[in-house]
């Protein structure tokens, strides 16, 4: 675009190349108009002969032509003034309409439109103005909804700690009571150093370059489960891990995150003696980690809205168990990061499969 529009000069913007059958009406046009002008000046020398006496046969051709030839092209340049008159207001219309769009941008409305039908050396320009105005204007709503998330988020575990501290000012209150207290105060501290934990990892991945590296990633797999044993060995959950031996190319820290995250929602919605299956596939190209539990399973509706920031398909049980509706939005993230692919599939009542799809180079 940059190339095509730099040999133009600076009236014709957005100017298309004429075609062939524009320059052949063109001509007939011209021709249909040379015709009337010489028609005209015909008559009106006719009238001036009527009281001067016609000269010559040969005079009175060259006359008219003559005649002809001025009133065309004195009716051209009145049309062409008066075109130019309204082009060079459309355009001066068209960039203060611009310019006042940017200056509504710039105040922060984004609910701005301009019509590129005004002058059409400034579609380009138009459309540009437009689609910023769209893009500041979805980006400005993704900002608000983040801040009324963050905000909730934060407020709830406050007004919880709040309460429950002032309740152990109670000198009468029983011992059980003041035990239970505090383990609430202690839970809900987590949920806030967990949410912040997590959106500091999410600012993170925006500004800090990925460290990859060639490791192996069934080992990596097989590491974590055995780490996170204390917490499904609790529910008397089964495990069982199919890990093919795959080497692939990332950052090992992230990725870790993507399994934690993964994994510790699986046993987190998984009944008392359910089952989590984990495996690894791998070909030349790429790698595929499914992990699959015989949990509470997600609903249609909320399947396709889990990987949102905040988003949790059940609000109430969710905030039993501590979550932010940070950690799926983490693992979409990293999972972009490497130009993966995340997905996942579930039936209400019939457990969830995630599915993480790596290039292995």
């Amino acid at each position: 675009m940059s190339e095509k529009r730099g040999k133009h000069n600076d009236h014709d913007w957005g100017a298309d190349k004429p075609k062939p059958c524009m320059i052949a009406l063109g001509a007939l046009m011209f021709l249909a108009a040379f015709a009337l002008a010489l028609a005209a000046a015909y008559g009106l020398a006719s009238l001036v002969y009527w009281h001067t006496g016609a000269p010559p046969e040969l005079a009175r051709y060259i006359i008219a032509g003559v005649a002809g030839f001025l009133l065309l092209a004195g009716c051209i340049a009145l049309f062409t003034k008066t075109l130019g008159r309204k082009q060079i207001y459309n355009h001066e219309h068209a960039i203060d309409g611009a310019l006042n769009a940017l200056r509504e941008i710039a105040r922060g409305n984004f609910d701005v439109a301009l019509d590129p039908s005004l002058d059409n050396r400034l579609i380009d320009m138009s459309n540009a103005i437009n689609d910023m105005a769209r893009s500041l204007g979805t980006i400005d709503t993704m900002r608000q909804d983040f801040v009324s998330n963050v905000s909730h988020e934060i407020q709830s575990p406050l007004t919880s700690i709040s309460g429950f501290a002032s309740l152990l000012q109670n000198a009468d209150l029983p011992a059980s009571d003041r035990i239970r207290y505090a383990n609430i105060i202690e839970a809900e501290s987590k949920r806030l150093s967990s949410l912040s934990d997590n959106l500091l990892k999410l600012s993170a991945l925006d500004k800090s370059p990925l460290n990859k590296q060639d490791f192996r990633l069934d080992k990596q797999l097989e590491r974590i489960t055995l780490t996170m044993e204390p917490q499904w060995s609790a529910k008397k959950l089964v495990v069982e891990a199919d890990l093919q031996k795959c080497t692939v190319y990332g950052d090992e820290d992230l990725l870790s995150q993507v399994w934690t995250n993964l994994l510790h929602n699986a046993i987190k919605f998984t009944p008392d003696g359910g089952r989590i299956n984990i495996s690894l596939t791998a070909d030349e190209k790429s790698a595929a980690v499914k992990i699959a539990d015989t949990g509470v399973g997600i609903s249609p509706d909320d399947l396709i809205r889990i990987f949102e920031r905040f988003y949790k398909a059940d609000k109430a049980r969710d905030r039993s168990l501590g979550g932010n509706g940070l950690g799926l939005s983490l693992v979409k993230r990293i999972v972009d990061l490497h130009d993966g692919n995340v997905t996942a599939e579930s039936e209400p009542g019939k457990g969830t499969v995630f599915t993480v799809i790596l290039k292995k180079i």
